[in-house]
């Protein structure tokens, strides 16, 4: 019995620009996160995959692959505002039971849509509705399945624009073609564990028992892929978020060790931001700063008390920074990140002993507050003033931001986009 339906955009950043664009359709295009030949991209076109353009591919690589290539800065703020349009398209057909990143989401079948041709058909409407609500440029790879996990594996069966079924009986054979690495949770890492335990193909993968995958796994993991793969649906357990970072390549002319001290404190600003909404404080910050070439300067402290506030992680930044090598001051810097580790819940945290303490905690929150109000930049550190748009929001894949309601979803135009290397 089919029972999910899993919708992957195709291409999402990419083809967002070029429904925003309409003169980009057809061409290729790349995103990427910052204006310099030495970062990846973070998106790319159909159009330009055949040249051997991929994710992570070095921009000046791609330029080199492709001479007639486009080039265009993330959005993100337009991809969030695109994305909540097509759930709004998607649930036109049928509800959203989750959300699973900003270009995946999972929808439970209504009984009487469970039938394989019902179940298609309904996949179709799902398509019609964002090709006619938000616009034919971007297209999606629908699958459906006995379980939301195998519909995402039927997703990635035909793309781009593909609609895959897999019907319980055909179990488990229907997975035999795939590989290891074609299994939504199996990396690098957990393949080379797979084939310690003498497990190859996906084949040898279905003919294990649940002990024997509980063994490879080592942990209860291995059951949940057991019954998985045999289309029982699996409720897996909420995770616990262990840290919370960002990191941001510099453009060249914040590849000193000036603009790298500004852009970190605009990370660790907006980590502490992050850290605050959601409930956490962390007992450890880390810094990792990365030069041309070869080379970093990676370095933690401590946090007592645990904290969530601002200005404390800042002051412990700052003397993280007055205490680097000489190595920062010389060389070009290429990247850099700020994370807070060992996160505790709020809850579980005492209050601060010290009034101090307490002051800057209410502090962070008037900062949330006005910056919610007004704009994320409305109050900031002195400290991240000049770097303020030079670390912008990139997607957090799994958590997406509510829609505001004062900023609605560009119309597709055909004005020239904000870019580069034309």
């Amino acid at each position: 019995m089919l029972r999910f339906l899993f919708l992957d955009m195709n291409a999402f950043f990419a083809s967002a620009e070029q429904h925003c664009y309409p003169r980009y359709r057809g061409r290729p295009l790349v995103v990427v996160p910052v204006d310099s030949d030495s970062t990846s991209c973070v998106a790319v076109s159909y159009e330009a995959r055949p040249f051997g353009i991929r994710t992570g591919t070095n921009v000046g690589e791609a330029r080199r692959l492709c001479p007639g290539l486009i080039v265009v800065p993330s959005r993100t703020e337009y991809y969030v505002q695109l994305h909540h349009q097509i759930v709004e398209a998607v649930e036109r057909a049928i509800p959203v039971t989750q959300v699973w990143s900003i270009d995946e989401m999972v929808c439970r079948l209504w009984s009487e849509d469970r039938p394989p041709e019902a179940a298609r058909a309904l996949g179709m409407q799902v398509k019609a509705s964002i090709r006619d609500h938000v616009g034919p440029a971007l297209k999606c790879s629908v699958g459906i399945a006995p379980n939301a996990w195998l519909a995402k594996v039927a997703s990635d069966m035909q793309k781009p624009d593909g609609l895959t079924t897999i019907l319980l009986e055909e179990l488990p054979d229907r997975l035999y073609k795939l590989e290891l690495r074609d299994l939504p949770g199996v990396g690098v890492n957990m393949e080379k564990r797979l084939q310690a335990a003498g497990i190859f193909t996906v084949r040898d993968l279905c003919s294990r028992t649940e002990s024997e995958l509980v063994q490879a796994w080592g942990s209860i993991v291995g059951a949940r892929w057991w019954h998985q793969l045999r289309g029982d649906q699996v409720d897996t357990p909420p995770t616990r978020t262990q840290s919370i970072g960002h990191e941001h390549v510099l453009p060249p002319v914040q590849r000193t060790a000036a603009g790298a001290h500004s852009v970190l404190t605009t990370l660790i600003h907006k980590a502490a931001a992050r850290a605050r909404k959601s409930g956490y404080r962390a007992g450890k910050l880390s810094i990792d700063v990365r030069f041309v070439g070869t080379g970093e300067w990676r370095v933690t402290t401590r946090m007592s008390p645990q904290t969530h506030d601002t200005l404390s992680l800042v002051r412990a930044f700052e003397r993280l920074w007055a205490a680097r090598p000489s190595d920062v001051n010389h060389y070009r810097i290429i990247k850099v990140s700020a994370t807070l580790q060992d996160l505790r819940a709020e809850q579980a945290v005492p209050q601060p002993l010290f009034a101090e303490d307490r002051d800057l905690n209410t502090l962070s929150a008037a900062m949330d507050s006005i910056n919610r109000k007004f704009g994320r930049h409305a109050l900031v550190l002195g400290g991240m003033h000049d770097a303020r748009e030079s670390a912008p929001d990139r997607i957090a894949f799994q958590s997406i931001p509510a829609l505001k309601p004062e900023s609605p979803v560009p119309a597709p135009r055909e004005t020239r986009p904000r870019s580069f290397g034309w």
